[in-house]
């Protein structure tokens, strides 16, 4: 049985990768579900989210107890792992069983909105405020969680030009809501939290 020195030496005969593929990969999987979701029923929706993330969930159970599996999935997926990762639940994972969260707490359009602006403003915050100087909160930076809003107010915008989401303020406020929710230390991780923080923002604004 593998020791965790066997599992750090796999991680350090790993190269590091550029982050860009792994933020490029996170905008893109992420936004399969809610994009998905524009086109079918939540009934469908939530037994698809409900299948993937139980899937997950053994997944990640299985590599964590089994060492040799694990090492070999970080060799697969090390490109799209962060370190941290590697020895505890992805991102994917929780970003999963958040959709399903989304889809069976809130109303579609409001789920679909809230999934989007994670998938795709936490690569734009991570891109851009890891490149930026100035001061940091938790690590992270400010100009970053402007460039989430940016990005969310734009998601905003084409949901709302497709009609996929009504015409509403509060739709713009979950975006900030969720840059807000990505950048503050709150232990779990923003996978999880920042999609359902702003989903519940966006269904109580909406009911103002």
């Amino acid at each position: 049985m593998g020791t965790a020195q066997d599992a750090t030496d796999a991680q350090d005969a790993i190269p590091p990768r550029p982050t860009v593929w792994r933020r490029l990969f996170h905008a893109v999987s992420g936004s399969v579900l809610p994009v998905i979701a524009i086109f079918i029923s939540v009934d469908v929706m939530v037994g698809l989210t409900a299948t993937l993330a139980g899937l997950s969930i053994v997944f990640e159970i299985t590599r964590l107890r089994l060492p040799n599996l694990n090492r070999q999935a970080i060799r697969w997926l090390s490109p799209l792992m962060k370190t941290s990762e590697r020895q505890s639940v992805t991102g994917a994972t929780y970003l999963i069983v958040a959709s399903l969260i989304a889809f069976l707490a809130f109303d579609k359009p409001v789920a679909i909105a809230a999934l989007l602006f994670i998938s795709l403003g936490d690569p734009a915050a991570a891109l851009v405020g890891s490149r930026m100087p100035g001061p940091r909160i938790a690590g992270k930076s400010p100009l970053g969680s402007a460039a989430f809003v940016v990005v969310g107010l734009a998601t905003t915008s084409v949901l709302m030009a497709v009609d996929v989401v009504e015409r509403h303020w509060a739709i713009g406020a979950g975006a900030a809501v969720a840059a807000v929710v990505e950048l503050l230390p709150i232990p779990l991780d923003d996978n999880l939290t920042a999609p359902l923080v702003s989903g519940a923002a966006i269904m109580l604004l909406l009911m103002l």
